[in-house]
């Protein structure tokens, strides 16, 4: 049974997407990534950057800046969603952050919208 509603709902969703080439939509998030750069943190550092790193982070999640954040299960860091509508006003956010401004961290930086092909099932036509 689920077979062919998963083969409809490709149907249904990618042939007029691929036909007609998805319509554009505003970035209203970017999801941010983030990765370690240079050498590994020394117990100093940490000790150092830590504290202020995470003040920082709460004043920019309860100003609005940050709407989520996550870490990453694999330990190699975290992932937030910013209220950003481009990647640069985002990275102009985060990298003011302690650990950005010590070379020690940098985010891979990802334009979200509103999922484009639901409007298939309103039968709203594409905003260009």
């Amino acid at each position: 049974m689920r077979l062919p509603l998963i083969a409809f709902m490709a149907a249904t969703f990618a042939t007029p997407a691929l036909a007609q080439g998805l319509p554009t939509v505003p970035t209203t998030k970017i999801l941010a990534i983030s990765h370690s750069m240079g050498a590994a943190m020394t117990a100093e550092q940490r000790a150092t950057i830590m504290p202020h790193e995470v003040r920082d982070t709460v004043a920019a999640y309860l100003s609005g800046k940050i709407d989520q954040w996550y870490v990453q299960n694999n330990g190699k860091g975290v992932v937030f969603i910013v209220n950003a509508s481009t990647p640069e006003e985002a990275k102009a956010i985060l990298e003011k952050f302690p650990l950005g401004q010590a070379g020690l961290m940098g985010f891979d930086y990802i334009p979200l919208g509103p999922l484009s092909p639901l409007r298939f099932l309103t039968n709203q036509p594409p905003s260009r």
